[in-house]
């Protein structure tokens, strides 16, 4: 085999493990990280780290699995499917082993979330099995559920189940305004309409249950105030010109991360 030839072959290795283990949705490492990093600044413990990393995990594992899901949907057994197994084993087993030591290690029932989680995961799944992942409800579904992370990690190191339940609403309601928003703004760019209802509904969604966390737990007044804050500046970047995508991801990561901040701040100024 010439060096030419290997070259290629090594290129197309790698462009295919690429495709199987790295996930294409930019938007989702930030909607997966900052649960586990809030219920960290929370409450940090050995318990809470793992469920944290145990999330980072499990979205890698995603991408491998929903294209063995779908190639099986399909009836088809492809190069890409072969690895996509291969790597989606050593993440899934990544995955247990993190969560049988954060049992092990974990101070309070932590996976009751998990199963009130378990729906919106699951829904997502559906609808990616069937290449349907990129539409509205499996998107909202999605997040909504890893969201979820917090209170499992919050819950794990001895965390109040009110903390911890208020900080899931916080973050939900920043991911349900924040995709609504994201979309709008593509399917603009992309010059198609777009029902305003729609965004409507999902700020005022979030508005509910921003006011439904403070009232669950005063402590987290600073956080519901950084949601709104968001709200509001959605809907001023809105009406002017659409930014490129990648602007628009690093404007949410930078919202995102600013609502973690403020919502552990006041976590622990007011406790």
């Amino acid at each position: 085999m010439t060096t030419s030839s290997s070259n290629q072959l090594g290129a197309k290795e790698r462009s295919t493990f690429r495709a199987v283990a790295v996930p294409r949705e930019h938007g989702g490492w930030g909607l997966t990280f900052e649960p586990g990093l809030l219920g960290l600044l929370v409450i940090p413990g050995v318990a809470g780290l793992c469920l944290a990393i145990a999330a980072l995990v499990g979205f890698l594992a995603r991408t491998p699995l929903r294209l063995v899901l779908v190639d099986h949907h399909r009836g088809r057994s492809l190069e890409r499917t072969r690895m996509a197994r291969w790597v989606m084993t050593g993440e899934l087993v990544a995955f247990v082993a993190l969560v049988i030591a954060a049992l092990e290690l974990a101070k309070g029932r932590f996976w009751v979330p998990a199963l009130v989680a378990g729906p919106f995961v699951i829904t997502a799944f559906w609808f990616e099995m069937r290449s349907r992942g990129r539409r509205l409800v499996p998107e909202l579904a999605g997040a909504v559920g890893v969201c979820s992370v917090v209170t499992m990690v919050v819950l794990s190191d001895g965390g109040g189940a009110r903390l911890a339940v208020g900080a899931w609403l916080v973050l939900g309601a920043r991911a349900v305004t924040s995709i609504s928003h994201v979309r709008a703004m593509i399917t603009r760019l992309h010059g198609r309409p777009q029902p305003t209802v729609l965004g409507a509904a999902a700020d005022l969604a979030a508005v509910a249950a921003v006011v439904a966390a403070a009232c669950l737990d005063y402590v987290l007044i600073i956080g519901c105030v950084a949601v709104v804050l968001v709200i509001v500046i959605q809907r001023s970047s809105g009406r002017g010109r659409v930014a490129r995508p990648a602007v628009i991801g690093a404007r949410q990561m930078v919202m995102g991360f600013g609502v973690v901040v403020a919502t552990a701040i006041g976590v622990h100024v007011f406790h």
